[in-house]
């Protein structure tokens, strides 16, 4: 896809628990659904329950919205089940999408082919529009993939928000950069 039509932004987060990844995830999504963006759960396994439990004690003026999102998991053989998902990327015309991906290492690479497959072919109705791809990994499972997965990915989401890599981990430098 050619960059003028849409930007692609790949961050990475890290987290320890489901838990984790919820807190983590809730105050960022409120944030982004206040300037009207279109956010899609592609999930290994479901965070429905926990999204319940924590926005029972949160008082956010977008729970709605939040309840909104599908956070059951995707089972990623189920080809109508994934489009379905990959779809609403662009159904709602929104100028920024997000796509929260939590899985195993098989399971996001398997979503971000699909992904990629599919804004390839939709490039034209995905014009001017910004896709900021959020691959979440449990720390304990990739604790020693970190260079390379930092090394994919051009920004991160913490707790404080989305950030730059150097911004969290004091002198890292990518691959391909000289310094």
């Amino acid at each position: 896809m050619r960059r003028e039509e849409s930007k692609i932004e790949k961050l990475c987060s890290f987290y320890v628990s489901d838990w984790h990844l919820v807190t983590m995830l809730l105050p960022y999504i409120h944030q982004e659904l206040e300037k009207e963006a279109n956010i899609v759960t592609i999930l290994e396994n479901s965070f429905e329950e926990n999204i319940k439990i924590m926005l029972s004690k949160l008082r956010l003026k977008n729970e709605k919205e939040i309840m909104k999102i599908n956070w059951n998991n995707v089972n990623i053989k189920n080809y109508n089940e994934m489009q379905n998902r990959i779809e609403k990327i662009y159904m709602d015309q929104k100028n920024i999408n997000i796509v929260f991906i939590s899985g195993s290492k098989e399971y996001i690479k398997e979503v971000h082919d699909a992904i990629y497959r599919q804004i390839e072919e939709l490039s034209t109705k995905l014009k001017n529009t910004i896709i900021k791809i959020v691959d979440c990994y449990e720390i304990s499972e990739f604790n020693g993939n970190m260079k390379q997965i930092l090394d994919e990915h051009d920004k991160m989401l913490n707790t404080t928000g989305e950030k730059e890599i150097t911004e969290v981990f004091d002198g890292y430098c990518k691959v391909n950069e000289v310094g």
